[in-house]
């Protein structure tokens, strides 16, 4: 596989590895998005002046209000902390 690819498997692998906790293959429920992050963005957490990220984030991504996150609304959450840490690569 290319890089691009095996970083495209690693999406896949980090986000069944969170919504399987609970048994829903294809969706994250909020705890299971907090822990996610918690674990796999510790820096972008770290950078964020809002205690309440988690929940404004879950807000944001469940496009849908169906109180879980499927794979597509994790993609826009990988999708803005990629734009971010460009950004903030870029800075000068």
């Amino acid at each position: 596989m290319t890089v691009l690819e095996k970083s495209i498997d690693s999406l896949i692998d980090v986000f069944h590895k969170y919504s399987l906790v609970a048994g829903h293959y294809h969706s994250i429920s909020k705890g299971d998005l907090k822990n996610l992050m918690e674990k796999e963005l510790t820096t972008f957490l770290k950078s964020q002046k809002d205690p309440l990220t988690v929940d404004t984030l879950f807000k944001e991504l469940d496009s849908n209000k169906d109180q879980q996150i499927n794979f597509e609304e994790f993609m826009v959450l990988v999708t803005r902390v990629g734009v971010a840490c460009h950004e903030e690569i870029h800075k000068e």
